[in-house]
């Protein structure tokens, strides 16, 4: 469900953001040019196959020797969306990175993976990996001028498309 307020927020959506912030609800929440996005919890799947990920990875960027974390802020305080992993060339020391070599992202229903791919492209991140649940496939993106070719492999870490798809255990498809 999509819910827009125009105008300055209501003193109970202030309430609202302040209380998940509190309860340490808002690690995905993000705020595009100003607008706040609040993003649920995923569905454990969703961690389960990020650590899938990672894991497949990590190896690979090793022997790049490149540095990978989990999901982080990226961008500036007013705008920053938040993908749920990162390839970085050195380790960020900031709350709000300003790019990133690479970004992972695991799509879930309704949840604005695709939409996030200009800001990423103006924030000079070079490939974004998209792994996808339902038909079970990795898509890897590269970044021409500002915007993303669909590539058969990362040139950052080797991996194709197929061979990472194949080196992930699926959860259920139905569950």
């Amino acid at each position: 469900m999509r819910t827009v307020v125009l105008g300055p927020p209501p003193a109970e959506l202030q309430a609202l953001i302040a209380r998940r912030q509190s309860l340490g609800l808002d690690g995905f929440d993000e705020v595009w040019k100003g607008e706040y996005h609040m993003a649920p919890m995923a569905h454990p799947f969703h961690g389960y196959l990020y650590n899938q990920v990672a894991v497949f990875l990590q190896p690979l960027v090793n022997r790049a020797e490149l540095l990978s974390t989990a999901a982080f802020n990226l961008g500036e305080r007013d705008n920053f969306r938040v993908p749920d992993g990162g390839i970085h060339r050195a380790l960020p020391n900031t709350v709000y990175v300003p790019t990133a070599a690479l970004v992972i992202e695991i799509e879930s229903p309704d949840d604005e993976t695709w939409e996030k791919l200009d800001f990423y492209a103006e924030h000079g991140v070079d490939e974004v990996l998209v792994v996808t649940r339902g038909s079970r496939s990795a898509t890897w993106l590269v970044r021409d001028g500002d915007h993303y070719e669909r590539a058969d492999h990362s040139r950052l870490l080797g991996p194709d498309s197929a061979g990472l798809a194949s080196g992930i255990d699926w959860p259920p498809a139905d569950a």
